[in-house]
């Protein structure tokens, strides 16, 4: 089945070209085979199709290896994120089709309400296309930096001590580039800077900062960087080209995810849902932002749910 890039998918697509799970499961076999079907064990493209019915997936394709020393059984979603799922692909793919157009996020209680499945289904479901935009082998950020920390937490009352309960979440935005958030233990100027150091490129022409003291680049490899501090404690946010406001903009989006559509989350998953924004940030301009994450759900390793929640 062929699907146009000229445009972006959004919901009404998905549900028009993916109306069953036999086209949903042609679909991710030319995501994942473009070049043709392949043993999944040993990489061979010596395989055989036949038709095995059962009673909850009766037209489900198994493909068999047909190599002496494998005869590997499997199908277009073994050893995927999809594996061994008991949920409609038509779900996944409506599911996913939500989740990557939401601008602040969805809940798992919204995704509950607008599948009709139980809570514990959307959370897992949810989690598992997290676990696909999670990113790796990315581009160093370079040319102009903006970097800034903000706190996640629940409430307390007082001033003193009032960060001492949060997690400190590093972001970094290249102006007219990519953003990077990255949870850390604390924010003092050694942790910082090894959060830092791995996705800023050694030769990058200026860093932007506020006037946090842990910011110190002059004995690390950015030494010969310019550094920028805008000074927000006497309410100055703009001086000419040197401020913070966009990396801030990001972390404003987050927040409202917060406070608006989760109301709460684990802090045990805090960087799955940064590596959410992150990517969903990165590819706001892409129209083909639907078929890529798809993709990588295809090719991705399976999340069993006894690892997600130990």
């Amino acid at each position: 089945m062929a699907v146009s890039n000229e445009a972006a998918m959004n919901l009404i697509d998905v549900h028009k070209t993916f109306r069953t799970d036999d086209e949903c499961v042609e679909h991710l076999a030319k995501l994942r085979w473009p070049d043709g079907v392949r043993c999944v064990t040993c990489g061979t493209d010596k395989v055989r199709q036949y038709a095995s019915p059962t009673e909850k997936q009766p037209n489900r394709k198994i493909y068999q290896c047909q190599e002496p020393n494998c005869q590997q059984q499997f199908t277009a979603t073994s050893g995927t994120i999809f594996h061994d799922t008991h949920l409609p692909l038509t779900k996944w793919f409506l599911a996913l089709s939500i989740v990557v157009d939401a601008k602040k996020g969805i809940s798992a209680k919204q995704l509950q309400r607008h599948l009709s499945v139980g809570y514990k289904t959307a959370w897992y479901l949810a989690h598992r296309i997290r676990q696909a935009m999670e990113e790796t082998d990315r581009p160093l950020l370079s040319g102009t930096v903006e970097i800034d920390e903000m706190y996640i937490g629940g409430r307390q009352r007082g001033h003193k001590g009032k960060r001492a309960n949060k997690d400190v979440v590093v972001g970094m935005r290249q102006r007219g580039g990519p953003l990077r958030l990255v949870t850390t233990e604390d924010a003092k100027a050694e942790t910082l800077y090894n959060v830092i150091a791995e996705p800023v490129a050694k030769d990058v022409d200026t860093i932007m900062t506020d006037e946090n003291t842990a910011y110190n680049f002059k004995l690390t490899k950015y030494y010969r960087a310019k550094h920028r501090r805008i000074k927000h404690k006497r309410h100055v946010y703009v001086r000419g080209d040197v401020h913070t406001n966009t990396v801030e903009n990001a972390f404003s989006l987050f927040k409202r995810a917060v406070i608006g559509t989760y109301h709460q989350l684990s802090i045990k998953h805090l960087q799955r849902y940064l590596n959410e924004f992150e990517y969903r940030f990165n590819r706001r301009e892409n129209p083909n932002r639907f078929e890529e994450t798809l993709a990588r759900m295809a090719k991705g390793k399976p999340m069993p749910f006894e690892k997600l929640t130990a």
